[in-house]
Parts: structure tokens; sequence; C-alpha cells
């Protein structure tokens, strides 16, 4: 680690269940920045306790991100090192962060990763389905139309879908996915990662709705993996023009045909053809 250039910001990685997981690095970072910035300051002063280490800290979350941004970046440009981390897991990943990341370059504070778990990466890695290509999606919006409208942009997405949801929102959300994507979609449900009572649990949408409440626990946090759309399954005609009109909106066309072609399946070449008929 290297902390004698001070005015730092680094962006920190802490266990999502299992304290073992701290890497040795993010330990000394934590024991040696001027300020930690962090989501819950009562948990993240159980995690400094439980390594013997006494800083700072300053809460940082949804509700005051833009005022404490501020006051972090007035910090770090007196020169003091300040270390970023949320709950569990990765900074700026579904989590705050991504606005203080973002501004502190423009204000001539170099930026420093510190790479820790992450739920989205630590499911994908044994939910056995493909790796090669994914998305990750995080937490869907709540209100029916937004929702939706992301969902309907999913029905042809070809790569793994990874997925977060609270315990309480599960079993509705997999009867929409089921709807959606097929009740014969495979996917996965990763639980309690790295904690005591982790589990991965892996099937159709439909027989993993089925084990809910029983075979698997509605309690702890919830990791969702929904296998992409096969390929041979290309969309139709019609979809691939609608698809290519939307992106050609916004996109140069060499870019939305190669847009187009990556989200249904379709070759560029079929997608040129159909869209320049």
């Amino acid at each position: 680690m290297n902390v004698e250039s001070t005015g730092t910001l680094f962006v920190v990685g802490t266990p999502i269940g299992n304290l073992d997981d701290l890497s040795s690095r993010a330990r000394s970072v934590l024991g040696a920045v001027d300020l930690i910035a962090c989501e819950d300051t009562r948990r993240t002063g159980r995690l400094l306790s439980s390594i013997g280490v006494d800083r700072p800290l300053i809460p940082y979350h949804d509700h005051n991100e833009d005022e404490q941004t501020e006051v972090l970046l007035a910090r770090l440009a007196g020169g003091e090192s300040v270390a970023l981390v949320s709950d569990a897991g990765l900074p700026t990943i579904s989590d705050p962060g991504l606005k203080l990341v973002r501004a502190a370059p423009a204000r001539g504070v170099p930026v420093a990763t510190v790479p820790g778990p992450s739920a989205a990466l630590a499911a994908l890695s044994i939910a056995g389905l493909a790796t090669d290509r994914f998305v990750f999606e995080g937490f869907l919006p709540r209100r029916a139309g937004p929702r939706d409208a992301r969902l309907e942009s999913l029905a042809v997405e070809t790569r793994t879908m990874i997925f977060y949801e609270a315990v309480h929102r599960v079993a509705a959300t997999l009867a929409v996915f089921a709807a959606r994507f097929g009740a014969d979609r495979p996917a996965a449900i990763a639980r309690e990662l790295t904690k005591l009572h982790e589990q991965l649990a892996t099937g159709t949408l439909a027989t993993l709705t089925d084990r809910l409440g029983s075979g698997i626990p509605l309690k702890g946090e919830f990791v969702i993996l929904v296998a992409g759309r096969e390929r041979d399954d290309a969309a139709s005609d019609a979809e691939v023009e609608r698809i290519f009109s939307i992106l050609a909106r916004e996109l140069p066309a060499k870019t939305a045909v190669a847009a187009t072609a990556e989200i249904t399946g379709h070759s560029r070449n079929a997608v040129y053809r159909l869209t320049r008929t």
C-alpha cells in the first residue's frame, strides 16, 4: 500500500458476509487513511473493531450523497486520504459512491481501487450458467412502469442476467421473470453468500419458485441469476426492425446495427438487410 501521497480516494471492497474475506491490503488502507466514508457508521465500526482499527467515520449514503460528496472532496483537496466503503462488497456497485468517484478526478484527486468481494460475481462463479458474457442489472425499479420497461428490454438478452433482490420481493420477482422469460428458463438463486447458511439453488424459474419458502428459506440476501435467451431463438424480423429503430435514434447506424445483432441473435448482415429494405 502507498499512502505517502495524501489526498487519495481509496475505494475499498469489504466482506459480503465472512470477515476472513477482508484482504490484507484493505486492512492496511483502512488503518492508514485519515477518514472512512461509509453507509452505516455502526456496521463499519464493528468491522473496524474486529480488525483492531480505530479511524474517524463519516456517514455517506443515498440520503446525504450530494452534500457529503462536497465535504469529502474538500477534505481530499486539503490533503487527507479517504477510504470509501459500503456496508458489504464493492462501493458504487448498487451502492453509494459513484458521484464521489466521478467528481474526484475533476478536482485533481487520484482514485485507487482496493478490490474485494462482489456478491454478483461470487454468485455467477458457482451458478453453473454461462460466464463468458453476462450483464449485471442490480435491483429492478420498484415502480411497475419502469420495471416493465426494463424487463421488456431484457426479453431478448442472450447473456446471463444477474439481479439483486430484497427478500420480501423475491417471490413476486421470480413470478414476473417466469412470465417474461418463460417458466422453463434456467436460473439460480444464491442466498447468504459466504455466511454460515450460504445456499445455492439451481433449476428453472418454475422449479425455483416452487421451492421458495420451503427448500429455499425466505431469509437473508438474494442474488438471482437467469440464463440468457438461446441465440437460435432469434427475434422476429419485425422485432429486429423495432429494436434497430429505437437504437438508431441515439446511435450511428453502424453502431445500431451491431447492437441490434447482439441483442436479437441475428447476424449483422441480416440486421443490415432487414433495416435497409
